[in-house]
């Protein structure tokens, strides 16, 4: 609607001192034309807006003006109080914070939408860690935090998956990111984008250097390529797996997350064929844990990953070991 939109102008030329058309365009998904004709509503109404021309011009509102906006919907107050798990306002040191604006926040609200706002925060909970994950100790961000700020330098000892030893690096921050319960810090190395998880940086620490960043490029966006990234590297071969019924809602609950496509029944009935993309073979050795009542179809190269490994098992367990016999009394 067209008061919306005039509301959310008003809000963001309140929040940026100066937003070129083309950017309130795109974020309101209409035509530049439409918001000048929205700009020239707003000034006949009152509100103090003008435009800028030039290659850093926009439309701003006159310094000092500010508008006491609490038109908010029903359904926007109570979006506000659908509220995340635990976890990342603490991370940042804004648990109680977030406790507190809220409490401010529904002060503010129109009486009528108080009500559903409240209930909305008894009924709705957001937990974005997956199931079976375990819980995670906590990271420390405090440091990866500042230096996002303070746009300076960050020189990083941090250990790869997989190794022993922390490597040293010196990286330009975009932002942090929290993806299912675990946070990542997105940064260029030597001008290309990198992602490093929170919980694997052994030591940071701020450098005299100011930040350098490629122009025009926003954490949003890196982060989209970096995602991208992960996924079609995960996606590199794919484990062809038939899963026994009574076994498949656990099945899909732990790999959910790597699910090719929808399962199929195999005729007769006591069998489900499902298609895993995984980064590589060796990760159907996680499979193991299902016995008997998982089979991997394909590729070869996967099944005698699984076969090495079964066979170490049973290399280990058929001999009684040396406690067997002492115990067994």
């Amino acid at each position: 609607m067209k008061s919306d939109r005039l509301l959310s102008i008003l809000l963001l030329l309140q929040t940026h001192r100066l937003v070129p058309a083309t950017e309130l365009a795109e974020r309101l998904d209409v035509s530049v034309r439409t918001i000048y004709r929205d700009i020239e509503a707003l000034s006949a109404s009152g509100v103090p807006v003008y435009a800028e021309r030039g290659r850093h011009g926009g439309i701003a509102l006159l310094p000092g003006f500010r508008t006491d906006v609490t038109g908010l919907t029903a359904d926007e107050s109570r979006a506000l109080f659908v509220l995340a798990a635990d976890g990342a306002h603490a991370a940042l040191g804004l648990d109680e914070a977030i406790g507190s604006a809220l409490r401010k926040v529904m002060a503010a609200l129109p009486a009528p939408h108080r009500p559903a706002a409240e209930l909305t925060s008894r009924r709705i909970l957001v937990d974005p860690v997956r199931w079976m994950g375990g819980r995670r100790a906590a990271v420390d961000i405090g440091d990866l935090h500042d230096a996002v700020f303070a746009d300076r330098r960050l020189r990083l000892r941090y250990r790869h998956s997989g190794t022993r030893t922390a490597r040293t690096y010196t990286v330009d921050p975009y932002g942090l990111v929290v993806k299912a319960g675990v946070w990542y810090m997105v940064a260029d190395r030597e001008g290309e984008p990198r992602l490093f998880r929170a919980d694997r940086v052994r030591e940071a620490v701020l450098t005299e250097d100011t930040v350098v960043r490629r122009p025009g490029v926003e954490l949003a966006q890196v982060w989209e390529e970096l995602r991208r990234q992960v996924e079609e590297r995960q996606g590199a071969v794919t484990l062809r797996v038939r899963v026994r019924r009574s076994r498949l809602d656990l099945f899909l609950r732990l790999n959910a997350g790597v699910l090719a496509r929808e399962p199929r029944p195999e005729d007769g009935g006591e069998w489900v064929r499902a298609d895993l993309a995984v980064e590589s073979v060796e990760w159907a050795r996680s499979l193991l844990s299902f016995g008997p009542d998982v089979e991997v179809l394909a590729p070869p190269e996967a099944r005698a990953v699984l076969a090495a490994h079964a066979a170490a098992v049973m290399a280990l367990y058929g001999d009684p070991g040396p406690g067997a016999s002492a115990g067994s009394g």
